[in-house]
């Protein structure tokens, strides 16, 4: 099902036939990040992340024909300053192969419409500092840096 308005790519949600395709597109994106050493997910992980009986995420999946080019995961957020959720965009990866296609474009537009969609408030995500090709990306589409803020993570395991 082609739920994008555009003709190409075609994106759709995940199923559950498509998790080995979405942890191979996360080695890739890992790989993309020099980071494939933080990669522990399995197959089984993102299953039950997935499409568990606590759903904790969502993913589509963007194709050029039958070939799976692109993915993107994502997650609500809640505002209690705006009372209202957003969508929060974990991972969004295109093939390198398929860059300046308009993948990433699509992709990144499918996810503003669902969120308005969803009334949400805001799409938001983290980009490395150092991943430069995708912070002017961001910044061509009209994304703006939240500089005053800073990224924390308190490992609980």
């Amino acid at each position: 099902m082609n739920v994008s308005s555009s003709p190409f790519p075609a994106i759709r949600p995940v199923s559950e036939a498509d998790v080995p395709l979405i942890l191979s597109f996360v080695r890739k994106l890992a790989d993309y990040e020099k980071l494939a050493h933080e990669v522990t997910a399995t197959a089984a992980d993102l299953r039950e992340g997935l499409f568990g009986p606590h759903k904790r995420a969502e993913a589509v999946i963007a194709r050029s024909g039958d070939t799976p080019v692109g993915f993107a995961v994502f997650f609500h957020n809640f505002s209690t300053y705006t009372g209202r959720s957003g969508i929060y965009l974990e991972d969004l990866f295109v093939d390198p192969e398929y860059r300046g296609r308009g993948v990433g474009k699509t992709l990144l537009s499918y996810l503003a419409g669902l969120a308005r969609k969803r009334g949400c408030i805001w799409l938001q995500w983290a980009v490395l500092k150092s991943n430069q090709p995708a912070i002017d990306f961001y910044k061509a589409r009209g994304a703006q840096a939240l500089d005053d803020w800073t990224l924390y993570r308190l490992p609980v395991e």
